[in-house]
Parts: structure tokens; sequence; C-alpha cells
């Protein structure tokens, strides 16, 4: 994929309208989203790793119809557009959101289902994304782009490998509009290939300042920082892998220069969700920022026989309980099971979140 060096992709801010224009991440237009959330848990973004991991959405903000073609270690894949252009990386948020709704469902020890129905203004609210009109018709557009993107690939869901060639999801339903035309309701169908990756819980958890960062690059680098650096202390990589796995056909200087902007920006903002970004000699150097130190998987202090939650559940309880110690929440979690008689969970994740959400309810420390 070729990220266009233009100076009108990366660095021309959103419209004056969201009230700043001089740092890295746009305004947070729902300050008060878990009022319009039905369930903390659904505001909880997750991505699916595969998509994490490859190059598959387009970084330009232009129309793009460039059929694309990644190789690395094996894995093989083509992207090839439709004829309003391939899918970007905004229009994943879509997919982000439905994953996450998918996701908490079977937290809540619900079965999931490929189609995914849901309320057009929660989406946007979620993504950070405007709710006027325009905001509606962005949406039916990022919806025709991810059904008419068709990818051709080997990589690997729910552990088979198979050539498969699929749209990005299946089909989109409009079900309800309000007299003006704005869409309320809607059924997305994902593939099976994004559907296998959710029920196998090949997912990652994406902080929520993901959707307010301004640069489609920017975005896609959080991404693969996620992917590969979790929640370790740090991760490298060098220049012209990460320009790879970024999708870029750019000259090398000039993917340098953007590279080092971002840098730059993150030193001066800390901006960048979850991690310190910098760069030295063409390497790229990840840090993780407090508050994500890796932890194993715990079954816990208070006995073996206590419910085991895995560290990316500790990373959702993060999220659910802002400013809260989770692990002194996990063991009061815990010590509350024990007093309750042990009782059998259908979803101890479920159970877990559930708990720090009404904790925070409670007594919120933000």
């Amino acid at each position: 994929m070729t990220i266009d060096p233009s100076p009108s992709l990366f660095d021309t801010p959103p419209p004056a309208v969201d009230g700043d224009d001089r740092t890295p991440l746009l305004p947070v237009r729902h300050p008060n989203q878990d009022l319009f959330i039905c369930d903390v848990l659904d505001a909880i973004p997750k991505d699916d790793m595969a998509s994490m991991e490859h190059p598959v959405f387009s970084l330009s903000t232009k129309p793009d119809n460039r059929t694309r073609r990644y190789e690395h270690n094996g894995n093989v894949i083509e992207i090839i557009p439709s004829g309003k252009g391939l899918a970007t990386i905004h229009d994943k948020d879509i997919l982000i959101y439905c994953i996450s709704q998918l996701v908490a469902k079977m937290n809540q020890g619900e079965q999931p289902s490929r189609t995914v129905r849901l309320q057009a203004y929660d989406m946007l609210v979620a993504t950070n994304r405007q709710t006027s009109g325009e905001g509606y018709r962005l949406m039916a557009d990022a919806l025709t782009r991810l059904r008419g993107t068709t990818v051709r690939t080997n990589i690997q869901t729910g552990g088979i490998e198979e050539t498969r060639i699929f749209g990005l999801i299946e089909e989109a339903k409009i079900t309800r509009k309000t007299f003006d035309g704005r869409m309320l309701d809607l059924e997305i169908t994902l593939s099976e290939w994004v559907y296998r990756s959710v029920i196998s819980k090949n997912v990652l958890t994406l902080h929520r300042d993901y959707f307010r960062l301004r640069k489609p690059f920017e975005r896609r680098m959080y991404e693969l920082a996620r992917k590969h650096c979790g929640m370790k202390d740090e991760w490298k990589i060098g220049l012209e892998l990460l320009q790879k796995k970024c999708g870029s056909n750019s000259p090398i200087r000039v993917f340098r220069a953007l590279v080092k902007k971002v840098c730059e920006h993150d030193a001066e903002h800390g901006h960048f969700p979850d991690y310190a970004v910098t760069m030295d000699d063409d390497v790229i150097l990840f840090r993780n920022r407090s508050g994500l130190k890796a932890s194993p998987p715990i079954a816990a202090s208070a006995g073996d026989d206590a419910p085991y939650i895995d560290s990316e559940t500790m990373h959702d309880a993060k999220t659910a309980a802002p400013g809260y110690d989770v692990y002194a929440l996990y063991d009061e979690w815990v010590s509350w099971w024990h007093d309750m008689g042990k009782p059998e969970l259908k979803s101890p994740a479920g159970a877990f979140l559930g708990f720090c959400k009404k904790r925070h309810e409670r007594k919120p420390l933000r």
C-alpha cells in the first residue's frame, strides 16, 4: 500500500469545528459516552490480530483504487478494490466496533453470531465520530467500501490455513431510518474470516484514544505496537520492516521522515496510546507506558480453585474501572466469590468485568 507523503494526508487538521487543530489527537467528541452506550463492556474496543499484523486497510484519505499484494513469512495477501476504492483504516472502525460487540457477548456467556445488530448512533459515539448528517453519510460510504473490498489470502484465522477470497463484511442492511433519511438500526454480517478470529479469541484490546489519532499512519503504527509489544516492556523494529508492515511503497527517505515526525510529536505531546515511540539509527522503539506492565495470567492469590482470568481481561478491567488497581479488585472479587459459596460462573471474564464496572459506577476515580 502506498502511503501518500503529501502534507494533505498527514498534516492537514480536521475542520475547525472540532475545536483543536494543534495537537496530534482529535478532541473527545462524546465525553459522556458511557451514558449513551448500553453497557461499558461494549465500549471496550477489540481488534482482530490478523488485520493488525498485515496491511489490509488503505492509509490514504483519498480514493485508493490500486490492488495491493503483501508477502511475509509465507503469508500472502492481496487486497482488491471495488469501484469505490479500498476500505481505509478509518473504515475499520466499524469492524472494530462489531468485533467489540461480539467479544462482549462472549464475555457475558452469550452465543455470538456473524450478524451483528446495532444502533448507528452508538457506533458513531463509541468510535469518536461526528453524529451529524455528514457522520451518517460517511459511515454509509465506509460500509460500501468494506463490502466491496476483496481479500485473497492464505493467512490463518482460528488455526486454519486455506486460500480464501472474501469481502471484509458479507452484508450490511439498514433496517430503520429517521424521517430525514438517517440510519438508525443496522445489521452487519461479518466475513467468515473475521468471525473466525473473534470466536477463536484472536483479538486484542485497543486503547480508546486509538479513535482520536488524526493520522492514518499513526493508527497503523499503534496496531503493530499493540500486536507485537503487547504488555511487554518494549519492542524494536527496523525501519524497512516497519515500512513493509505498514504497506508503504514510499521512498525510504520519505518514510523515515514520516516516522521521525511521529516520534517528535510523541516526545512533545505524549499522545501515542499505550506506548512511547522513539527512533534511533533507523530502529524504532516502542516502550510500554506505565499501567500496562506485563503480568502473567492469574488464577490467583486466593487459591488454585479461583476463577482463571487472563492478562487480556485484566487489560479490559483497566478500562472498566479506570484508576483502580485491578489486581486488588481481582483479589476482592475472588474473596466475594468464596463468600458466595463458589458459584459456577458461566463466564468468569464477564463476571469479573461486571464487578469492576459496578465498582467504578459506585465510586469513580477519574
